[in-house]
């Protein structure tokens, strides 16, 4: 790995910085050429370095913020009054060149419209789009597109979120020519909105993004694709589902446990694997959501997130800042709309 920097949000989220500071520090043990630059209120971050070494802390700067974005902060509200905020200077200084990428656990509605602000979107692209990956049957992860971010989207934009998701996939995975599959009431032709007919039209007619049709919601954890795009109010819900089911699941295994003799013996064999699925489908078990279609890298981690958890984002925000992310969606995007034009 060359030599990277990160801006934490160490204030975001609901824990803030006794989550945000050791996840940084494992971040640094990891990554030997990684520095970090933690954002937030100085006097609440220094005292929770004092517990680790030097030689890992010289990797790591502190830079003041006397301002937070609280999790019930509107966005505009965020936008106009929180300018001095772990968040807003976090993401200031990938915008300034201090730092490859941004990770913060805060409010999600405030990253995305500061974000769109500071960085602006990628030539080409009209609005940024929350993804993250999900397990699936095959241990092969899907890449769901858009979480929340976007509630509306017309056809132009759909098809944009199935560019850049292929892009992510490719970078992240390594996997050539990703599958994409748009997320719909049936797989027959037939079936959808007009957005989503006019989003698959769009795509059979683009030879470089690998094209699958349609998908169903019960099919997404099989793992037959490798990219579903949606609008964020469809992939919202469908994401707070999941969250949903593996709660409910959780729930009856505990149940078990207090039953009769066999059950709770067959609930005691099944725990860990039971568990090893609730922990793939708990979103503060799996790799952050990216924030894509930025001239700039921006990672999303679960604002409940636990150490592990933001240590995955901050992972993830090295992967992207590696193979240099925005730059690959860029040039995907002008060489597909160069072959559309010609």
């Amino acid at each position: 790995m060359t030599d990277l920097t990160l801006a934490l949000d160490a204030m975001g989220g609901d824990h803030g910085p006794r989550i945000t500071v050791p996840a940084a520090v494992q971040a640094l043990r990891i990554y030997p050429s990684l520095k970090l630059i933690l954002v937030g209120d100085e006097n609440q971050i220094r005292p929770l370095l004092s517990q680790f070494g030097t030689d890992i802390t010289s990797r790591l700067e502190i830079h003041h913020a006397s301002e937070i974005v609280e999790m019930g902060d509107k966005p505009a509200f965020a936008l106009r009054c929180r300018k001095q905020s772990s968040m807003r200077i976090a993401l200031d200084l990938v915008k300034e060149h201090q730092a490859d990428a941004c990770v913060s656990a805060g409010n999600t509605g405030a990253l995305m419209a500061i974000a769109k602000i500071v960085l602006k979107t990628l030539p080409g692209i009209d609005r940024p789009a929350l993804v993250s990956c999900l397990p699936t049957i095959n241990h092969k992860p899907v890449y769901l597109l858009d979480l929340g971010a976007n509630v509306a989207c017309d056809a132009e934009t759909l098809f944009q979120f199935a560019v850049m998701g292929s892009v992510l996939c490719e970078a992240v995975t390594k996997k050539p020519h990703p599958s994409v599959a748009l997320l719909n009431v049936g797989s027959e032709e037939i079936k959808g909105n007009g957005q989503v007919q006019q989003t698959a039209q769009i795509l059979t007619h683009t030879p470089q993004i690998n094209y699958q049709g349609f998908i169903e919601g019960d099919e997404i954890y099989c793992g037959k694709v490798d990219v579903i795009v949606c609008d964020g109010f469809v992939g919202n819900i469908t994401l707070k589902t999941s969250e949903g089911i593996a709660r409910l699941l959780l729930h009856q295994l505990k149940q078990g446990l207090t039953q009769g003799f066999f059950i709770r013996l067959l609930a005691k064999l099944l725990a860990p694997s039971i568990q090893s699925v609730l922990r793939q489908m708990n979103p503060d078990h799996y790799n952050g959501a990216s924030l894509i279609g930025l001239r700039g890298i921006v990672v999303k981690s679960h604002g409940n997130a636990d150490e592990t958890a933001f240590l995955q984002a901050i992972c993830l925000a090295v992967t992207e800042a590696t193979r240099r992310l925005p730059e690959m969606i860029e040039q995907r995007l002008e060489s597909i709309l160069l072959d559309i034009n010609s």
